[in-house]
């Protein structure tokens, strides 16, 4: 008997789609140096902060002690996808857990290489603000790939509508 559970509280998926819409607003439309480039960054940032806020303070799920990527876990995980056994969780997986700890990581190094290039920082004119800020701009790009490729490759091993799970909150459960 399949059943929905409750994974996802609204914070969680409202910060997921509202980070998804202001990287494609800063990747797609809007350029550098400008201000509301800026702004978008800035905001993805204040995101970032608020979502490590409720990873210690939000529900189950939502906590980074319930997902957080031991080594231990990290080679359950593995071993479980080369053997294609059910794994026994309703939150995050090890690897997507650790993808979460490195988009959040680029995305404060995106908002710090950016802001050191800004005329208020100490940094101003100095040229590896920049630099640090192209390079994390691929690494973000390379690791939204891989997280959409994940979850596409997921949903159909767990056979699991991941994505739909991320619009309702609830996950298919056997």
């Amino acid at each position: 008997m399949t059943q929905k559970v409750m994974v996802w509280d609204v914070f969680v998926r409202v910060f997921h789609w509202a980070l998804v819409g202001l990287i494609a607003a800063n990747l797609f439309f809007t350029a550098k140096g400008e201000t509301v480039h800026e702004y978008v960054g800035y905001s993805a940032v204040a995101l970032v902060v608020l979502r490590i806020v409720w990873g210690f303070v939000g529900s189950k799920y939502a906590r980074f002690s319930d997902f957080f990527p031991t080594p231990k876990r990290i080679k359950a995980h593995l071993c479980a996808l080369v053997k294609r056994e059910k794994e026994d969780y309703l939150g995050h997986n090890a690897l997507g857990a650790l993808m979460i700890f490195a988009l959040i990581a680029v995305i404060l190094g995106l908002g710090f290489s950016g802001w050191a290039q800004t005329i208020d920082s100490p940094y101003y004119m100095e040229d590896w603000p920049e630099n640090v800020h192209e390079t994390l701009v691929t690494v973000l790009q390379i690791l939204v790939a891989l997280h959409v490729l994940a979850v596409i490759v997921m949903s159909i091993i767990t056979k699991s509508d991941l994505v739909g799970a991320m619009f309702t909150g609830r996950k298919k459960v056997k």
